[in-house]
């Protein structure tokens, strides 16, 4: 067992509301090959998009899987309540939806997307058919401040709960930590995202335009809630090259068509010292720490 502050740790309640699937006024989006598209994108309660589905070759850019939540309360000068539950909310947080016909169901973080500052979270399909836009829930935020005790400073951990942690098979090895991951990433293809000064909150994106390097890496099977690891990629104060470093985190939204987008990872660990060894698992997923089971 890796030894963490869990004990330590504090429980908050952060709420969110279902959002709406936004566009603007002209709905076109450019794609990196020129091509003006109208695709479904973020937001809203996505029925047929679930953790565990692949990330890839849906008719959408950007999609998130499951419910999209954000916090509309109004900001207090600089302090916003939609930060809070952006920078609180930690994948495999209880879900609980406190208003409408879904009311008292519960489900599971999975995912924070940056730029339209989003939290997502998953629900049996059952659930998901009884929502609707606007439905409010509570999550108990437990995550933030976590440290894994024997590894800090080398390790900085973010964004995971400590119960789906210890669900996840990652064993210490002569000063490292050997963690699953589906695939390994080089940094060179990532894209939006870059040069945000932390990693508490939001994504970046893996860019999927050279085939090559797809291929090469077999990204093309990567699917929602997938762990990966990105090679000589240091999160620890935001995201930037470094040889040598490496970070581990999920995939939250779909692949894009725009120059510079992809499939968005959330980070949760990272090593600027490449304390972190990527052990290839096919079955580190969500969907199976979690047992969430995939849309049909």
């Amino acid at each position: 067992m890796i030894k963490t502050n869990e004990k330590k740790l504090v429980m908050q309640s952060v709420t969110g509301q279902i959002s709406s699937p936004t566009f603007a006024n002209t709905p076109y989006v450019i794609s990196a090959d020129g091509k003006p598209l109208v695709l479904p994108s973020v937001g809203g309660i996505t029925y047929n998009v679930r953790t565990g589905d692949p990330a890839i070759g849906w008719a959408a850019d950007h999609v998130e899987p499951g419910v999209s939540i954000t916090n509309t309360e109004k900001p207090t000068g600089s302090w916003s309540p939609n930060a809070g539950l952006n920078t609180l909310a930690c994948a495999g947080n209880e879900v609980k939806v406190v208003s409408g016909d879904a009311k008292g169901a519960k489900g599971f973080v999975t995912g924070k997307h940056g730029g339209i500052e989003h939290v997502i979270v998953d629900f049996p399909t059952k659930v998901l058919e009884k929502m609707v836009v606007g439905d409010k829930m509570q999550i108990k935020a437990y995550g933030t401040g976590l440290v894994l005790s024997n590894y800090y400073p080398d390790i900085h951990i973010m964004n995971i709960s400590p119960s789906l942690l210890s669900k996840i098979p990652a064993k210490e090895s002569k000063g490292t930590i050997k963690f699953p991951v589906t695939h390994i990433v080089p940094a060179a293809i990532m894209g939006s995202g870059l040069g945000s000064n932390h990693s508490y909150s939001g994504d970046y994106d893996i860019q999927m335009f050279d085939e090559k390097i797809v291929k090469k890496f077999g990204l093309g099977t990567l699917r929602f809630g997938d762990f990966v690891a990105i090679s000589d990629a240091d999160h620890t104060y935001g995201r930037i090259y470094k040889t040598d470093a490496i970070s581990i985190g999920i995939i939250v939204h779909s692949d894009c068509v725009i120059a510079g987008h992809g499939p968005g990872v959330m980070t949760i660990l990272t090593s600027s010292k490449g304390k972190i060894t990527p052990v290839i698992n096919k079955k580190s997923n969500l969907s199976h720490y979690l047992k969430l089971k995939k849309s049909q």
